[in-house]
């Protein structure tokens, strides 16, 4: 009867080639569950710190109370949020005096935020590559194993002079388990990179929603703020 070979013997029947493709894509599987755990916590810890912060920011009595509550506040809209605050604080000291800050308020407050929202997205951003590198480039480093090992065993083969279907099996079987390695750390990778993805542009979306109703928040104090003093002088 024929049964194919254990796991064990390739270290001592297969090739050195063989051998090195296998503890790559272990390499690689080992590296795609860690980036998955990692940045599976990461995103859950994201949501709930965004969550927390947002209900503390539309909680807030104005913006003075809102720039309060972005001051220690951990997530990635109260970076967005905390980076416009400076900027408005920075507006009201330096004025007009350099030309980082000359022009318009809405403006300069517009051009950090939406920098700030592009830096965050960097960050949301980690990890997505060696995802997708893994997920493509596995099956073909384990389809590489599969072919050396098939010709590895084929001369082997020829030079035993015996072809056999017990003989050719087990090489054969051996050769295969690198293409099943390979497909078994892509899949996980693939589906890794897609749902941290969608994720990502989510969570732009967002970061970008959220920059469109602090301009205006901004903008619209400003306003006031001009207004009051407008009438102050005139009286």
């Amino acid at each position: 009867m024929l049964t194919l070979p254990h796991v064990g013997s390739l270290q001592h029947d297969a090739s050195p080639v063989v051998l090195a493709t296998l503890w790559l894509l272990i390499a690689f599987s080992v590296l795609a569950w860690t980036i998955l755990v990692v940045k599976g916590w990461r995103q859950w810890r994201l949501a709930r710190q965004n969550r927390q912060f947002l209900q503390a920011f539309w909680q807030a009595k104005g913006l003075q109370d809102a720039a309060q509550a972005s001051t220690d506040a951990p997530g990635s809209l109260a970076q967005v949020c905390r980076a416009g605050f400076v900027v408005m604080a920075d507006m009201r000291v330096a004025g007009d005096g350099d030309l980082q800050h000359s022009g318009d308020l809405s403006d300069i407050l517009e051009r950090t935020l939406r920098q700030e929202v592009q830096n965050q997205q960097g960050v949301l951003d980690a990890g997505l590559m060696p995802l997708a590198s893994i997920g493509s480039t596995a099956p073909f480093v384990g389809l590489f194993g599969t072919v050396w090992g098939i010709m590895h065993a084929l001369q082997d083969i020829g030079h035993s002079g015996s072809a056999g279907l017990d003989v050719v099996a087990g090489p054969i079987g051996e050769a295969l388990i690198a293409t099943a390695l390979g497909i078994a750390t892509a899949v996980p990778a693939v589906l890794a990179y897609n749902y941290f993805l969608r994720r990502m542009r989510v969570n732009v979306a967002q970061l970008e929603n959220f920059a469109t109703d602090f301009l205006h928040l901004a903008i619209k104090s400003d306003l006031k703020r001009q207004a009051g003093g407008a009438d102050g002088r005139s009286n």
